[in-house]
């Protein structure tokens, strides 16, 4: 599939999407895309899983159950598998990088699949500058920053 863009989604992405942050329409035209057979869009379940217990223990049951609904719903290439390859490259990320081992996975599913990760999480800063790894930037660094913040300081 030559010419087809791929792209790597990770929580940051979803949930931004699903709370229509001010990116959502950039992550809807790559959707669109996906529909219609001119990109492929991955999503591990790991991140899948990231962004239902978030949804379930901010909003409750009914909310986290519409987001993962709503989730499987989108033109997405699940993986669900965890292969040699992908856990030991994320394990070496996560080793090497002040990262969540999520985001580890999805660096390293974007690597793999040599894909464009689409996030706004400034944690990915690092990684771009010193790892062979395509970040497409859906947020200015400041709004992720102070999304990133808000949505430490609920824990």
């Amino acid at each position: 599939m030559a010419g087809i863009n791929s792209f790597v989604l990770d929580s940051f992405a979803l949930i931004g999407f699903l709370e229509n942050e001010e990116f959502a329409s950039r992550i809807e035209r790559i959707l669109k895309q996906a529909r219609q057979g001119k990109a492929l869009v991955y999503l591990h379940a790991i991140h899948l899983g990231e962004v239902y217990y978030i949804a379930l223990r901010e909003q409750g049951q009914n909310t986290a159950d519409l987001a993962y609904a709503r989730i499987k719903a989108f033109p997405l290439k699940y993986i669900e598998i965890i292969d040699d390859e992908l856990l030991q490259t994320a394990a070496r990320l996560k080793a090497a990088y002040p990262i969540s081992y999520a985001d580890a996975f999805a660096a390293s599913l974007a690597t793999i699949l040599n894909a464009s990760l689409l996030t706004g999480d400034p944690e990915f800063k690092k990684l771009e500058k010193k790892e062979s790894i395509s970040i497409e930037w859906i947020v200015r660094s400041k709004v992720a920053e102070d999304r990133q913040a808000r949505v430490k300081a609920r824990f």
